[in-house]
């Protein structure tokens, strides 16, 4: 029974404290514009704004490198992103790995998940150009 009831504090302690950790959690969400080409080589700049639910914001600035096999010139203008893992808005700064499969000519809309540790990124957006191909790289919030 000791044992028992034990094993059942143990359970219930990691319980709260697992809780509390997603309690400080906060929502942010970044607006930002984006452009770039790719031959090969993929390269991309652009710049946004993040804002959280508990009031902080930041300007940011995107940029995306990488390679594979890749061709294509692209914009995004009214990008959404949203984070999901996170304490506080300076934890959205860094490299997220970024690899996908794409094809669009004209205009075109998309979605995409990236990771850093235990934060992730979601981006959706609409914009025109064209492009083909696979590719690997970095996406980067500075």
């Amino acid at each position: 029974m000791r044992k028992s009831l034990g094993a059942l504090a143990l359970v219930l302690t990691c319980w709260m404290a697992s809780a509390s950790a997603h309690a400080g959690d906060i929502e942010c969400k970044m607006d930002f514009h984006l452009s770039g080409w790719s031959v090969f080589y993929q390269t991309a700049t652009g710049s946004g704004t993040v804002h959280c639910n508990n009031g902080q914001s930041m300007g940011v600035h995107i940029r995306v490198k990488g390679g594979g096999i890749t061709f294509g010139k692209n914009e995004i203008d009214h990008g959404i992103g949203k984070f999901s893992g996170i304490t506080s808005i300076s934890e959205i700064k860094g490299h997220y790995a970024d690899a996908g499969v794409h094809a669009g000519a004209s205009k075109s809309a998309g979605a995409r998940v990236m990771t850093k540790g235990n934060v992730s990124l979601a981006l959706s957006g609409t914009g025109k150009g064209w492009d083909l191909g696979v590719a690997f790289g970095a996406f980067i919030l500075e």
